[in-house]
């Protein structure tokens, strides 16, 4: 008993720190733009700006240059490879989607006001 009170330690400290630690966050870190289509009403771009704090937190803005807003604040947002999930309280959205194998598209749904929209976020030099 004492050996594996002694091992288990070491066994964790030679553990890469990837496997303690939550999941990569870099695929998703960038600038995202994709545009809703609404219908009846005009298309509206949509720039989603996502970072990482080196504890691997996300966070991230919203702006819509179309209507001349950028900052809104994502209020909360995670990534499980290879679903995304964010919300915004300040405009009551919500998004799910999937980043594509190569990181470079996120296609998923925007829910606002009680409509559903779908939403392809492709990333942005």
């Amino acid at each position: 008993m004492l050996c594996l009170g002694l091992a288990l330690p070491l066994v964790l400290q030679l553990l890469p720190s990837r496997a303690l630690a939550a999941a990569d966050p870099r695929p998703i870190v960038g600038d995202w733009e994709g545009t809703l289509d609404p219908g009846a009403q005009p298309k509206k771009r949509m720039v989603v700006h996502i970072t990482a704090a080196q504890d691997g937190s996300l966070s991230g803005t919203i702006d819509y240059p179309d209507d001349d807003a950028s900052g809104v604040m994502i209020t909360a947002i995670t990534f499980k490879p290879p679903v995304l999930h964010f919300e915004s309280n300040s405009n009551l959205g919500v998004f799910d989607g999937t980043i594509n194998k190569n990181n470079s598209q996120i296609s998923g749904t925007w829910k606002q006001g009680g409509k559903a929209l779908d939403l392809v976020l492709k990333r942005t030099p």
